[in-house]
């Protein structure tokens, strides 16, 4: 696994997170009543957007190995983000 593709699954899921976390703050600013179809809409662009991230990655990757380490990286990555959204109060 090159550091080049570990930087970006950080910087992937840290924009996925501050993407949730503005957008959690404005809907409960403006319309509490909402947040669930909120948390619901976003888990599922999430998991749409790390199935699409890791589909592509193995339709252009090469190398068998460095495939299979990139798509357990992400999607452990993805776990330990979903672990951390539904723990997290704001």
């Amino acid at each position: 696994m090159t550091p080049v593709s570990v930087f970006l699954s950080v910087l992937f899921f840290t924009l996925l997170g501050m993407a949730y976390v503005k957008g959690y703050d404005a809907v409960k600013r403006r319309s509490p009543e909402n947040l669930v179809q909120f948390y619901l809409i976003m888990a599922t662009i999430r998991m749409v957007l790390v199935a699409t991230v890791v589909a592509l990655y193995v339709v252009f990757s090469t190398d068998r190995e460095k495939t299979i380490e990139f798509a357990a990286m992400f999607i452990i990555m993805y776990a330990i983000m979903m672990v951390v959204t539904l723990t997290m109060r704001h």
